[in-house]
């Protein structure tokens, strides 16, 4: 009995021990495990700068990184990139302060007004070993080193040294055959007729100015001119667009137009009849060549261009596709030239019906609007690129030039103020236009290769021929963009050839490009501001002036 009392009072201890065992089990929740902290990247500073974008940073900043948690700095070389615009991997030391969760990165070799960019990774972990949640991008931009690339010199000196730098391109770079223009400096054996026309009127500008000798220039063009004459593939007279400087035979501009243009042919002849002009000596070979170009000129059938006697000129024509290309030269842009050319023929005039009604369009190319403050009496809004004041008037004189749409003085120089105003007021905010870096025409760009760049289609594009080129309209503004081209950017745009053909400050972008109807423009307005010696030579032309008086010009020049 006692045996059994014993059993029976384990037995019960047991029981209460087991169901007091399983109550606390049942009222005691398993804790559950902790969850990881996120981590992720906001970015403090760099240099000093808080908010994108981060420009004119100096050359040894501090790069100030804020993280949600303590970084594991065993991951930084996987989970930070810190690249070049070359993608080249940039050097750096870092420290860690603030309980290890604020990164502060000093890079060591960067180069002045150069892009860089750091990226945070996904391999970038805490020391929770806790990864980016996503990749993080910060990009800036080193400060522009502003000091002087050149030694100073006198105006005067600096205008010699970027015409004689950028007649280079014509004289040394001209077609070993031809002697023609290349359209660009990477062209081969596609040379430009218009192109031509504006390197001619820079060989005489060098000529007058003993870059070379006037019989090395004289020569020189004897030998354009028997290519010109027998090689040269012609259409009515007219030359195409491109040629190639070995054989003359054309090259299409595009599907439609493998024939002739007459713009380009108009550009030609302005730079042939200048170079007349100023070979007005008694030898044989300065006779020959005025011969030649005559009969060049004489050889437009301008006439034939209206199409059927129409009231407008046209600019294309092909052997084989005939007017496909269909475009009426109507005003206001850089074709006054091409009515004068077509007007003042000796052999194949046009009548002055055809200049008021195709390229005045009787009065419908007029403007009257204020822009900025300046009128523009001509054109369309905002002027257009720059290149409209700059391509015709290479050889006609604006001074004092009236007729009854315009005083072609106002128009050019207003222009020109309007383009130069809307660079300095920068409604779209690009970064470094301002009164010393301005200027918008056609060019090439690194968006879509080239584009003719206005206010009306500004894409932070500055094209060195665009101010350059205004030197006789606005002398001032264009003085001080040359020397900040010249002196602060001289390093990365002043090469063997003269300036390059633009630049974008926005994304640190230098062209490597050099374009004939660009540079021709640069030496050749320069010269006009200096001594008006293309004026003075293409405005002598007895053509010339029969041909703009019909048209109803008035000028002290056509006296």
């Amino acid at each position: 009995m006692k045996n059994k009392q014993v059993i029976l009072y384990f037995f019960i201890l047991t029981l209460s021990i087991f169901s007091y065992s399983c109550k606390e089990k049942v009222n005691t929740p398993t804790p559950e495990p902790e969850t990881p902290k996120s981590f992720t990247c906001s970015l403090t500073n760099i240099d000093g700068i808080l908010k994108a974008p981060y420009r004119e940073i100096k050359l040894n900043p501090v790069i100030r990184l804020s993280f949600t948690d303590k970084i594991d700095t065993n991951t930084l070389a996987i989970g930070i990139n810190f690249l070049d615009d070359k993608s080249a991997k940039v050097p750096y030391t870092y420290s860690l302060v603030e309980a290890d969760t604020v990164l502060e990165i000093r890079p060591t070799t960067l180069k002045t007004f150069a892009k860089y960019t750091i990226c945070l990774i996904y391999k970038l972990q805490s020391k929770s070993a806790v990864a980016m949640q996503s990749n993080m991008c910060y990009a800036f931009t080193t400060q522009l080193d502003t000091t002087d690339k050149f030694p100073r010199v006198s105006d005067d000196e600096l205008l010699d040294i970027v015409q004689r730098r950028t007649f280079k391109y014509f004289w040394d770079y001209g077609h070993p055959v031809s002697g023609m223009s290349r359209e660009r400096n990477s062209s081969g054996d596609l040379v430009t007729s218009g192109g031509t026309g504006f390197g001619i009127m820079a060989m005489v500008v060098a000529s007058s100015r003993n870059y070379i000798s006037r019989n090395e220039a004289a020569n020189k063009l004897d030998v354009m001119l028997d290519f010109m004459t027998n090689k040269c593939q012609k259409f009515h007279g007219a030359f195409p667009h491109w040629l190639n400087g070995a054989t003359g035979v054309a090259i299409p501009f595009s599907s439609k137009d493998n024939g002739a243009d007459l713009v380009e042919t108009s550009y030609l002849m302005q730079g042939l009849l200048t170079a007349r002009q100023y070979f007005d000596g008694n030898s044989n070979l300065e006779s020959r060549i005025r011969n030649k170009i005559n009969a060049l000129y004489q050889g437009v059938e301008w006439n034939w261009f209206r199409k059927s006697n129409e009231q407008v000129l046209y600019w294309h024509w092909s052997a084989n596709l005939g007017w496909a290309m269909n475009m009426k030269i109507s005003g206001w842009n850089e074709c006054l030239i091409t009515y004068i050319m077509a007007a003042s023929s000796p052999t194949d005039s046009i009548p002055a019906s055809v200049y008021h009604a195709g390229w005045a369009r009787n009065g419908g190319f007029k403007n009257g609007v204020n822009y900025y403050g300046f009128k523009l009496p001509l054109g369309p809004s905002n002027g257009g690129p720059l290149f409209f004041s700059h391509y015709s008037f290479l050889g006609i004189n604006p001074n004092q030039l009236k007729d009854q749409y315009a005083d072609y003085w106002e128009q050019n120089l207003n222009h020109t103020l309007i383009n130069y105003t809307h660079c300095v007021v920068n409604p779209k905010k690009h970064y470094g236009y301002s009164n010393q870096c301005w200027g918008l025409t056609a060019s090439d760009n690194n968006f879509s290769g080239y584009a003719a760049h206005e206010p009306n289609n500004d894409l932070g594009v500055i094209s060195p021929t665009a101010a350059l080129s205004a030197m006789p309209y606005t002398p001032e503004n264009s003085m001080r963009a040359l020397k900040f081209f010249y002196y602060k950017l001289g390093d990365r745009m002043f090469k063997e050839q003269g300036f390059v053909d633009a630049i974008n400050l926005n994304d640190q972008w230098f062209a490597n490009s050099y374009l004939a109807i660009d540079q021709g423009p640069i030496i050749v307005m320069i010269e006009n501001y200096r001594t008006g010696l293309c004026w003075n030579l293409f405005m002598s032309c007895p053509e010339v002036k029969t041909g703009m008086k019909k048209c109803g010009f008035s000028s002290p020049f056509l006296n």
